[in-house]
């Protein structure tokens, strides 16, 4: 199955990083946070990509260009440009990058890989959230319920942390949990082909008519995911990846 990221955001809450770079470059442990994403849908054997790009779309189409060479040891004949490269650490996946527009909505970038996806189902994300999901427990929910949409359903984490109290009385205390009640938009996303229908133009927001218009039909299905996950907004955001990267306790990590 085909996967969509969506990577062409401006990522203006990060704007100390995404003044230089797309917020999908931001690195985690040395590594674009859209490299992480990636390894779990291929981990699970889903490994044919189309990055749906817009702001600072250079920097991802380069990013791909030199990926065997700067993960791998090379030697380069400056007379002829002739690169010979060792131990090259070359991945077996397919990446289509696609400019879809500077200013185009979430929704407008989907609609403008039709072309590539076909008549198929599709999965999609964002280019900015990481989880420790079962991609293909996703799919065999997908298609037990025969809709058009299914999106993952996660906890986000509470901003601040968490006094169970008694009265008086503190009886937990939590820094910062996974909030366990209610659920908010996690992203990975299958869609079948007809959601292609629902997004009228560059102008649609994903998250508004397509998504709204599919729940107000019956048919948009939640994947409820108990597990990690952890969107990257904020400074703050990033540097909590980090540090669970740095610390070996990364729940995404293959």
């Amino acid at each position: 199955m085909k996967v969509i990221i969506l990577a062409g955001g401006f990522g203006t809450r990060l704007s100390e990083y995404t003044e230089i770079i797309p917020k999908p470059m931001i690195p985690i442990g040395g590594k674009p946070i859209l490299w992480h994403i990636m390894h779990r849908y291929a981990h699970c054997g889903h490994k044919d990509f189309y990055i749906a790009l817009g702001y600072k779309a250079e920097a991802i189409k380069e990013y791909f260009l030199t990926f065997n060479t700067i993960n791998s040891d090379f030697s380069l004949d400056l007379s002829t440009g002739k690169v010979k490269a060792y131990n090259n650490k070359a991945l077996d996946w397919n990446v289509t990058l696609v400019d879809t527009g500077q200013d185009s909505m979430t929704g407008g970038r989907v609609k403008r890989l039709q072309s590539y996806i076909g008549d198929e189902p599709f999965m999609l994300t964002y280019g900015d959230g990481v989880a420790d999901i079962d991609i293909n427990a996703l799919i065999n929910f997908h298609k037990n319920h025969g809709k058009i949409v299914t999106v993952t359903a996660v906890h986000p984490v509470a901003r601040f942390g968490e006094l169970e109290i008694d009265g008086d009385c503190v009886k937990s205390f939590q820094e910062k949990p996974q909030v366990t009640r209610g659920w908010i938009n996690g992203g990975f996303f299958i869609c079948q082909p007809k959601f292609f229908d629902l997004i009228k133009d560059d102008a649609t927001v994903l998250e508004q008519d397509p998504l709204e218009n599919a729940a107000q039909n019956g048919e948009l299905m939640a994947y409820k995911h108990e597990g990690f996950w952890q969107c990257m907004d904020t400074k703050r955001d990033k540097d909590l990846l980090e540090e669970l990267w740095q610390q070996k306790q990364a729940p995404w990590q293959i």
